[in-house]
């Protein structure tokens, strides 16, 4: 058995996939007799300038003992706690600082084309170089994920999917009378597209939205402007029984993030046997999500999400048949995978 630390960046008072995917693999290791622990630095990246203090603070870390015991091995998430160094260095990433990378120039990145910022995105770039170079071997969440690392940095790596915390939970329900997205509030997630495709539908489903975020007044105001009064519910953070129970009495799950990089949402849907309404640009989402089998994709504007919507509205067999056909593509998601590929090669 190993001695084992998972690295990860933490911004205070946030939680999302990140850090349920962290926990889920601590416990899996520890159920699998390794003892593990997790080392979470917090991750300032506002402003731009103090991104560089966040990263040079893991290559300051010594994590090679720890009163007098080795630490055999250390798995690193996202940016920047890849930078860690260690002799057996594995990478399981998440994501990179995708502000610097392909959001950079777009409406979702705080980086400025001034000299300043300039300089940091350079850094991190000559960072990722360093720090990604040293893994023993390189694992990501998706293979979006992959082509991202390829694209930006010319690095190989192999896509390893992470199970839903959820996963042994889910049901199959009736298929009831609302959309439901579970996703954190946040631009990124475009949760105002099927708001606004929700004002187009001829069958006026209700749509649930479960989850927390700084996007909520912002998209509250978009609720109260398209007039949808009580169709549509913000329920904020969900307990996860009630989650699970949502999950099984949905007609369909929306799920259409910017180039999402996987995207649990799609992984707990399936789990519940429950249809996939996504867009082809939604990234992760599309290694699960077939077009008119599993799901429906549509391109990202409010029209036609509207009619992918109304028609799962308008066919609960249709709903069903495609949840059901979900199901097989995740039932493979283990963590006896993950560990066997992190740990045990």
């Amino acid at each position: 058995m190993k001695r084992i630390l998972i690295c990860t960046a933490q911004v205070p008072f946030v939680r999302g996939g990140a850090e349920y995917l962290v926990e889920g693999l601590r416990d899996a290791l520890r159920e699998r007799g390794h003892t593990v622990d997790v080392v979470a630095l917090p991750y300032q990246w506002h402003p731009v300038e103090r991104i560089p203090e966040s990263a040079l603070a893991w290559r300051m870390l010594d994590l090679s003992q720890f009163n007098g015991e080795p630490v055999d091995q250390v798995i690193c998430t996202k940016f920047p706690s890849y930078l860690v160094r260690h002799r057996h260095k594995m990478l399981w990433l998440v994501h990179q600082h995708r502000q610097a990378y392909d959001w950079y120039g777009t409406p979702l990145s705080d980086f400025s084309n001034t000299a300043e910022h300039r300089q940091v995105r350079a850094a991190i770039f000559r960072m990722d170089r360093s720090g990604l170079n040293e893994c023993a071997a390189r694992y990501t969440i998706s293979r979006n994920v992959s082509a991202r690392l390829k694209r930006f940095n010319g690095l190989t790596s192999e896509a390893l999917y992470p199970p839903s915390r959820y996963a042994a939970q889910l049901r199959a329900g009736l298929y009831g009378d609302y959309i439901l997205s579970s996703s954190r509030l946040d631009r990124a997630k475009r949760l105002e597209l099927l708001l606004d495709a929700a004002a187009q539908m001829r069958v006026p489903l209700r749509v649930l939205l479960a989850g927390s975020g700084p996007d909520r007044e912002r998209l509250e105001g978009i609720a109260a402007k398209l007039g949808l009064g009580e169709r549509v519910r913000f329920l904020g953070f969900v307990p996860d029984a009630e989650l699970v129970e949502l999950y099984a009495g949905a007609r369909a799950v929306y799920y259409a993030p910017v180039d999402e990089d996987y995207g649990f949402a799609t992984v707990e849907a399936f789990g519940a046997a429950r249809p996939v309404v996504t867009t082809d640009d939604a990234g992760g989402v599309l290694e699960f999500v077939t077009a008119g089998v599993s799901g429906l994709i549509c391109p990202p504007n409010p029209t036609a999400v509207a009619r992918a919507l109304d028609t799962l509205a308008a066919d609960p067999a249709l709903a069903e048949r495609m949840g059901l056909a979900g199901r097989p593509q995740v039932a493979a998601i283990t963590w006896a995978k993950v560990v066997a590929a992190l740990v045990e090669a």
